[in-house]
């Protein structure tokens, strides 16, 4: 298979280009997209055939559950065999946007979509070419983030090419996302609601709309185990090259000069704007913004950079583990676990 690219315009989308890509997955295919997070791997959410192919893609173990894209709190409704009030108060204030709400999945909807469970995650995204693309589809559109299975989500096109080239049949090349980090996940379930995966809705704002909100993150079910939310494994979003955690830019300077001695080529990720930086030009020196946004929508896209400079290490310098940075710093985390 050849896999197709159109660009479009990620405000005002050309309504051919999307039109083609509603008939695409109409037909079972799978199109990759743009959404505010990252790109999405889509296929019929109703459709157990092309719920498969999603999984095989992605080389996706059964268990791990994918999210349903939908236009508005309605479409949620459709899917779930519950949405009680905390989902919609979540849902009010923040979609169309970057929050997965995980709510009893209805009968009519594929098992496969939760995982084998009987919940499901929907989310009503923000990016003009998924809600251009659901619009002419008019249905629930499945899309974990357009990957292979653990590895490093995309936030350009040419992200998803380099990963499943030949595998998807078209991807709509809606530029940079502007996140460029997952989702939050909410379980709103239980009687409290708890946060399974953290992401681009912080804890503070989402305990501005209910305090009760537990923190609930950094969940590793057992190999094989069915999860409520994708991004539970101990290790995720990992680069090619083996990523390391250093607790201070000292740290991550020395370390980097050390593997680079040992005849490595590294990749060195700061904080910036720095002053200090490595002598040795086998250290490949990145600098990332010094706030959490500006840092989340960076470094997806500089560990694919890294990846195809073909670096033999890369080595982090770790970012807070608290507010604002809590998602990155669990992404960071996740990805330097071998």
């Amino acid at each position: 298979m050849v896999t197709r690219v159109i660009k479009v315009d990620a405000t005002h989308p050309d309504p051919a280009a999307i039109d083609e890509a509603a008939s695409i997955l109409r037909a079972g295919g799978l199109v990759a997209f743009p959404t505010e997070t990252v790109y999405g791997l889509g296929g019929r959410a109703l459709d157990p055939a092309a719920l498969a192919r999603i999984f095989a893609a992605k080389g996706r173990p059964s268990t791990h559950p994918v999210i349903a894209h939908v236009e508005d709190e309605a479409g949620a409704v459709a899917l779930a065999a519950h949405w009680g009030e905390a989902a919609s108060r979540f849902a009010r204030a923040f979609w169309p946007g970057p929050l997965t709400i995980v709510v009893p999945r209805s009968a009519h909807v594929p098992a496969a979509i939760g995982g084998g469970t009987d919940s499901i995650g929907i989310r009503a995204p923000a990016h003009g070419v998924a809600r251009a693309l659901l619009a002419a589809l008019r249905e629930p559109i499945a899309a974990p983030s357009a990957n292979r299975y653990q590895a490093l989500s995309p936030t350009r096109a040419e992200h998803v090419l380099a990963s499943l080239g030949g595998v998807v049949d078209l991807i709509l090349d809606g530029g940079s996302c502007d996140r460029g980090l997952e989702s939050t996940v909410l379980d709103v379930r239980g009687s409290i609601p708890r946060v399974l995966r953290p992401g681009s809705i912080d804890l503070a704002a989402l305990a501005a709309v209910d305090p009760r909100g537990a923190h609930g993150g950094g969940i590793a079910p057992a190999a094989g185990e069915a999860r409520a939310s994708p991004g539970m494994d101990a290790k995720h979003y990992a680069p090619r090259a083996a990523l390391r955690l250093a607790a201070s830019l000292a740290a991550a300077l020395a370390e980097a000069d050390e593997r680079a001695e040992r005849g490595e080529t590294v990749g060195l990720v700061v904080r910036g704007p720095i002053a200090a930086s490595s002598s040795r030009e086998e250290v490949l020196m990145m600098a990332l913004p010094s706030d959490a946004v500006g840092y989340a929508r960076a470094l997806y896209a500089t560990l694919h950079e890294l990846d195809a400079r073909s670096v033999d290490s890369i080595v982090v310098e770790a970012v807070p583990d608290d507010g604002e940075w809590h998602a990155v710093a669990d992404r960071l985390l996740r990805a330097s676990i071998r």
